[in-house]
């Protein structure tokens, strides 16, 4: 991120999943392989590779070529974790894993929507 001698690397969580090293290696390459960067406004090419702890996906620009890093690693302590889960995804297998942790079976329609909305039930709605 950023331009000249303020360039930066800027990390982010795109998902917990709870589940296999297998199971978070699909969702993540599922990731990657729909994962779209800010730069290069016209790409002319796009690579993704696989690495032993993820994925790599080279895009070349114009004039240069930007690189994005897809990981797994596992969560061993936060010292933030978030009350209410701010993000949900099922892992192949229909386990369903959130942020704090908690994982269950969810029941869901064809299409992958689920039968009960997930802030059905919760008190700390208004």
């Amino acid at each position: 991120m950023g331009a000249g001698e303020r360039k930066h690397t800027e990390a982010n969580v795109v998902a917990y999943v709870r589940g296999t090293r297998a199971q978070a290696l699909a969702e993540l390459e599922r990731r990657a392989r729909s994962y779209s960067p800010e730069h290069p406004r016209s790409p002319r090419r796009r690579r993704l590779l696989r690495a032993s702890d993820g994925f790599l996906l080279v895009v070349d620009g114009v004039w240069q070529s930007f690189v994005t890093r897809f990981t797994v690693a596992e969560l061993l302590e936060d010292s933030d974790a978030p009350a209410v889960p701010e993000q949900s995804v099922e892992a192949p297998g229909g386990t369903v894993a959130a942020p704090g942790g908690q994982a269950e079976e969810t029941e869901r329609y064809a299409d992958g929507v689920p039968v009960r909305p997930a802030w059905l039930g919760r008190d700390d709605l208004p």
